[in-house]
């Protein structure tokens, strides 16, 4: 399924930055550049990297009006564990959100049912949503 010019579907979820729990909608895509990025869980071996990766060029996009969020189907507490406990998702400072109800990642057909994860996918959002 192609999600180009396609609407950010609703949601509303819980997630975690800078030491905060903070909700989320879509609402939040609205009005600037948003990079969402997708992977399947919190406290796996590849997936640091990646995230870390994202990390390094955070700065660089927010300079250009980019928000970036990360998603995966843990809770926003997981995050925030994974967060203390690992030295490169603690450098993480953009959004990381919690979608353990699949609502986000069926929205954006990244869910793998059978697995109750979500594959690895990355989105841009323009402005309007």
């Amino acid at each position: 399924m192609s999600l180009i010019g396609k609407e950010v579907q609703p949601f509303k979820a819980q997630a975690y930055q800078s030491g905060k729990f903070i909700e989320v909608t879509e609402a939040n895509f609205k009005g600037q550049w948003s990079v969402v990025c997708f992977y399947p869980a919190d406290f796996t071996f590849v997936c640091p990297t990646e995230l870390g990766d994202l990390q390094d060029q955070y700065a660089t996009l927010k300079s250009l009006g980019v928000e970036v969020y990360s998603v995966s189907t843990d809770t926003h507490f997981t995050h925030k564990a994974w967060h203390d406990s690992s030295e490169t998702i603690g450098k993480i400072e953009y959004i990381m959100i919690g979608d353990p109800t699949h609502t986000i990642s069926r929205n954006f057909d990244v869910l793998i049912e059978e697995d109750g994860l979500a594959d690895r996918g990355t989105f841009v959002i323009d402005p309007d949503g």
